[in-house]
């Protein structure tokens, strides 16, 4: 059984927003087309027909941007209708919708619930450190719009959770963040490292991580979740839900962790095909739904040996003892060393948390071997 995941930007990079650490706007500026505008209908229903007769396992839709809700909300109507229509197979459908959460209405939050769309809303911290990066183009405060999101989504049952790019300021209010989503109860956290640009040095913008900062992020999260862990009232965060499945032997859902880039495709408003949300360049096109197969874009994936360079860790990392959790991150915070190979960004992070707290993951896990 052959599952298949599918990331979709439906406007490109289009956004009502402007914050000030984007990925993808950095990503625009380096290539020759910056923003592909709004998808049309005959891509909608290409890149629908082709993933569902593809695959005799399940499919996995993700919608992100840009904000994927300014293609409107008949846009989604109509995706779902195709996927309707040519699921004569009946297999699984999953969607997954990655929003900034300031357009949300009920019609909205009906449709979301009606279909089963998980939803991800973007918040980054207490409303104070959320509202310094993350504004309307105008300089507007956007928190209060999105706290509302939230609101209005447990009112319909909508489910979600909560992302959140950990840059400097976030790491180091951390355990006041965790605080303040439980209060709010926002029991479902993933946290992504702030990126700095592509191809650029690392540590230059005021937002910017340094890999000590992120040991210590991961010690103080983990020390607030490990606190209610033992009262049985710990949130769901994924990074750490990830180490301790790999300690009990599963595969986990998180690439970053798999030691291997997955098997994606991230499709571009035009149709055009990238193996990754952070890799959407020119460079590494593998084709466009409107005109190749799936099977032609497999061939050019691996033309283009995408995955098989994530695999490139250095000698000194595969002696480490945290190898087998940490599997050296995402490619996407890899540095080239001189060898030829690549070594985590925040590899000293890592370092820092796993020392500290590797002895707890282990009890948690060999907790739940036991049943």
């Amino acid at each position: 059984m052959k599952n298949i995941s599918v990331m979709i930007k439906p406007v490109s990079g289009l956004c009502n927003m402007k914050c000030d650490y984007c990925f993808y706007c950095d990503e625009q500026e380096k290539r020759r087309q910056k923003s592909y505008g709004r998808m049309s209908e005959e891509t909608l229903r290409n890149v629908v027909r082709k993933t569902i007769l593809h695959t005799d396992g399940a499919c996995f839709f993700t919608f992100q941007g840009g904000e994927p809700s300014l293609a409107g909300l008949d846009f989604f109507k109509k995706f779902v209708e195709y996927v309707n229509h040519y699921n004569r197979k009946r297999i699984p459908v999953h969607y997954a919708f990655q929003t900034n959460g300031t357009n949300m209405t009920e019609k909205w939050c009906e449709f979301f619930g009606e279909n089963h769309f998980l939803i991800g809303i973007s918040v980054d911290g207490t409303e104070e450190i959320h509202n310094r990066y993350r504004k309307f183009p105008s300089g507007e405060a956007t928190y209060k719009k999105i706290a509302e999101a939230c609101e209005m989504m447990n009112r319909f049952g909508v489910e979600y959770n909560i992302l959140t790019v950990t840059h400097k300021e976030v790491a180091g209010n951390i355990k006041k963040i965790y605080a303040d989503y439980k209060k709010k109860g926002w029991d479902f956290q993933q946290y992504i490292a702030c990126m700095d640009p592509l191809y650029e040095d690392k540590g230059n913008y005021p937002y910017s991580l340094t890999s000590e900062q992120y040991g210590k992020f991961l010690s103080e999260l983990f020390e607030s979740w490990y606190a209610d862990y033992k009262k049985g009232q710990q949130p769901y965060i994924r990074q750490f839900e990830n180490y301790i499945g790999i300690l009990l032997g599963f595969l986990p859902e998180a690439c970053e962790h798999q030691g291997i880039c997955g098997i994606q495709y991230v499709v571009e408003a035009d149709g055009s095909v990238y193996p990754c949300d952070f890799y959407m360049l020119d460079e590494y096109s593998l084709g466009n739904f409107n005109v190749n197969t799936i099977g032609q874009m497999d061939e050019k994936r691996a033309e283009l040996q995408f995955r098989e360079t994530s695999q490139m860790v250095s000698e000194e990392c595969r002696r480490c003892d945290y190898c087998f959790l940490c599997r050296n991150g995402c490619q996407r915070n890899r540095v080239l060393q001189a060898d030829g190979t690549y070594k985590n960004y925040f590899c000293k992070g890592y370092k820092i948390f796993f020392e500290k707290h590797i002895n707890q993951l282990r009890q948690i896990a060999d907790n739940l071997k036991r049943g």
